[in-house]
């Protein structure tokens, strides 16, 4: 993994070091302090250009072109919001999708199976232990944004979120985010309304660079990706990992992601 990743910076390959638990321990304050925790140059900024390249021509002949008009829940309506409520305006979401069975063999699935990849994950994220995916579609995905393209304002449907970027666009395709913005308890309605009107002031941008990893606990925060500008896409990578074996998605869920069941 050496040659794809700069271990010497991000010991993962040593589990249970003092260097190793102090990087866990960094993200973890991380994590807490911000929601998010980022890994500059994780990968080898060679490495990320090359499999940037590899993926380019699979989006122009093989990917799944996502369009999706959508409200930040993903959610035809909310019980006890009025259908025009502002926290239920509506926006767009444009990008191009490939799966992993059309990224085989390549520098990501190497690291997604790495099994130290898990193990450092899980202990940032103060899990006892993380699983891969068994889906064969949705385990990774790598994701590319064009000029005009956006991944607009949502909730995740997991705690957390697992990414690294491949190639960052020529201008726009910041990643934008507000932290905590509701609680299990409280939805907060108002505060998403607020925000969703540029009008919350503890709303954060984030401009990444190729190779890094990121680690975002989305549930809670609101967050998106801005309209990427410029000839050169935002392409980023997605690993699913689970607290439990065997979660595949359902062949109608893989339909609505990736316009296939299998």
């Amino acid at each position: 993994m050496r040659s794809i990743l700069d271990l010497e910076t991000y010991p993962l390959d040593h589990p249970g070091s003092p260097e190793w638990q102090a990087l866990v321990e960094r993200c973890r304050a991380d994590l807490d302090r911000d929601g998010m925790f980022n890994l500059h140059g994780f990968m080898h900024a060679e490495v990320a250009a090359s499999e940037a390249t590899a993926c380019a021509p699979k989006f122009e002949r093989e990917s799944f072109d996502h369009e999706r008009d959508h409200n930040i829940y993903f959610l035809k309506s909310v019980d006890g919001l009025a259908p025009y409520h502002p926290a239920l305006q509506r926006f767009h979401t444009s990008n191009r999708t490939l799966c992993a069975d059309q990224i085989a063999h390549s520098a990501l699935e190497k690291l997604y199976e790495w099994p130290h990849f898990a193990t450092f994950l899980s202990a940032t994220m103060e899990r006892p232990q993380l699983h891969l995916m068994d889906d064969p579609l949705a385990r990774i995905n790598v994701m590319d944004y064009r000029a005009g393209q956006a991944l607009n304002w949502h909730f995740d449907r997991s705690e957390f979120t697992t990414t690294l970027l491949l190639q960052a666009p020529d201008a726009g395709g910041a990643f934008e985010y507000r932290t905590d913005l509701r609680t299990a308890d409280d939805p907060n309605y108002d505060g998403v309304a607020r925000l969703l009107n540029d009008c919350d002031p503890e709303l954060k941008s984030l401009t990444l660079s190729a190779g890094t990893l990121n680690v975002f606990k989305g549930k809670n925060t609101a967050h998106r990706v801005t309209t990427v500008e410029g000839d050169t896409a935002r392409m980023i990578a997605v690993f699913s990992f689970y607290e439990r074996p065997g979660v595949h998605f359902t062949p109608e869920e893989r339909i609505g992601f990736y316009g296939r069941g299998s």
